[in-house]
């Protein structure tokens, strides 16, 4: 990673986002850098190192961080929790922003900002000894300049029926505002809603990011013109599209269609086999 390459990528998608251009990612679930490789390859702005769901260990994501940072594809990283001990380190081996989810209220809003920022703004631990930084290549008033300038990107996952303070307070301040649809589906049915309920929820997120001038922005399994669709009407300018475990499970079906076309899939993954077909 070049010295200035976080802050280069941070403004160009920034900058992208502004002007209305959509950013298309995908997940990435699975510990190795071929899917990192892959990604790129097929063309996507950036890729999202899921370490909420999946089973990366925290090395894992650090070198996929790393791997992206390499082969120069900006890699946000979706954390678990807010703990900043954690994103100081995924920050400091190169990513260019973190994705918040189950976000529902202003203080866990205003908890990402000081631990993404450096005083007086927030209260992120300071090191020079880290990729971002050249490890100490870069000095520390060009580093604290360039970060004010160029602060990591910032992404807030809405993903439930209601939330504990009005939108535009949790909102403030993200640079997109993320319609989680998985878990914001399973949200209003908890709470007696259907999935016709998900449009009117998702065009108030959206509503809410373009008050707050951020970017909508959404998950979707796939890029196809029906699934965008039910992502309601506003434009959406940051779009994750599946994960490489999801295509690897497709593809690796698509391939054994033939083979088993007369036989369905059990939910433990095994073709069943013929009652004369030994086991």
């Amino acid at each position: 990673m070049s010295a200035l390459g976080v802050w280069e990528w941070r403004r160009r998608l920034r900058d992208r986002l502004a002007t209305g251009d959509r950013v298309v990612g995908t997940f990435v679930k699975l510990p190795t850098v071929d899917s990192v490789e892959l990604a790129r390859l097929a063309g996507f702005d950036v890729v999202v190192i899921d370490a909420e769901h999946s089973s990366l260990s925290d090395r894992d994501v650090l070198g996929l961080v790393r791997h992206a940072a390499g082969i120069g594809l900006p890699a946000l990283v979706r954390v678990a929790a807010l703990d900043a001990g954690e994103i100081n380190r995924l920050l400091e081996a190169g990513a260019v922003g973190l994705h918040l989810p189950m976000l529902r209220t202003g203080a866990e809003m205003q908890g990402l900002r000081a631990a993404t920022a450096y005083p007086p703004v927030g209260e992120r631990s300071l090191s020079l000894a880290h990729p971002a930084a050249a490890y100490g290549m870069v000095g520390l008033d060009e580093y604290l300049r360039r970060e004010a300038a160029d602060p990591p990107v910032l992404v807030g996952q809405i993903e439930t029926a209601t939330t504990v303070d009005p939108l535009d307070e949790i909102v403030a301040g993200l640079d997109v505002v993320f319609a989680g649809t998985t878990d914001l589906a399973a949200s209003l049915r908890a709470g007696g809603q259907d999935r016709t309920a998900l449009p009117g929820r998702l065009a108030e997120i959206a509503s809410a990011a373009t008050r707050a001038g951020a970017a909508f922005g959404a998950w979707s399994a796939t890029a196809e013109p029906d699934q965008l669709r039910r992502l309601g009407p506003a434009p959406v300018r940051y779009l994750v599209v599946g994960s490489d475990l999801q295509a690897l499970g497709s593809s690796l079906r698509h391939l054994a269609e033939p083979l088993y076309a007369d036989r369905p899939v059990t939910l433990d993954g095994a073709a069943p086999s013929r009652p004369d077909e030994p086991r």
